[in-house]
């Protein structure tokens, strides 16, 4: 299992501490898919650069998509260029492999069987290293999971990321998390001013 899938576990738990956004989780999954590489030396990153490097992808169907598409001619792709490619519609790429791997299972949420679908973690070894890995304060998921509202890890208080490039992943993914809330922001006020426009004085 990759960083990303047990990201995805974490924040489908029967009980996460709140919604987990779609577009936040897509970036980190794209974060999450980042750091895996560079810990693998399938990438480095040279300042904000993603730079393809000479290791063996590791052997994750997702992640070897992930280096199929890196830019590799100078002066290479910035990292949050590539959050915001790699992360587009990347958490249903995600929620589909798994249930594909018996990984997630689909749910009616509520007593009522026409209720809203959702999905849950299956009760597998992937499940429980995730939730292992979770319990156990790992620093990457950590911060990455708190991008997406899970937990209060900033990447600038997290003691245990002692990697210079993989810092820099993480605080690129909670910026680029900012961004995407402050456009949705921007989007609810010109909406409700549009709405006040059509109904007039």
């Amino acid at each position: 299992m990759s960083t990303a899938k047990d990201l995805f576990i974490i924040t489908v738990e029967p009980e996460p501490e709140r919604a987990v956004g779609q577009g936040d989780l897509s970036l980190a999954l794209a974060g999450a898919e980042l750091v895996d590489l560079i810990g693998a030396g399938a990438v480095t990153v040279d300042g904000d650069r993603v730079v393809p490097g000479g290791s063996p992808v590791p052997d994750d169907r997702l992640l070897g998509e992930a280096v199929a598409g890196l830019v590799r001619q100078p002066p290479y792709e910035r990292i949050e260029d590539w959050l915001w490619r790699r992360g587009r519609d990347l958490s249903s790429v995600y929620r589909a492999a798994l249930e594909e791997d018996g990984e997630l299972t689909r749910k009616r949420s509520g007593r009522s069987p026409f209720g809203p679908e959702r999905v849950e973690p299956v009760d597998t070894p992937a499940r429980r290293r995730a939730a292992d890995r979770w319990e156990a304060g790992d620093p990457v998921l950590a911060v990455l999971a708190s991008a997406v509202g899970i937990g209060d890890e900033r990447p600038d208080e997290q003691p245990g990321l002692d990697d210079e490039a993989v810092t820099t992943v993480v605080a690129a993914v909670h910026d680029a998390v900012m961004e995407l809330e402050a456009v949705r922001q921007r989007r609810t006020i010109e909406n409700a001013a549009f709405a006040n426009l059509w109904r007039g004085p």
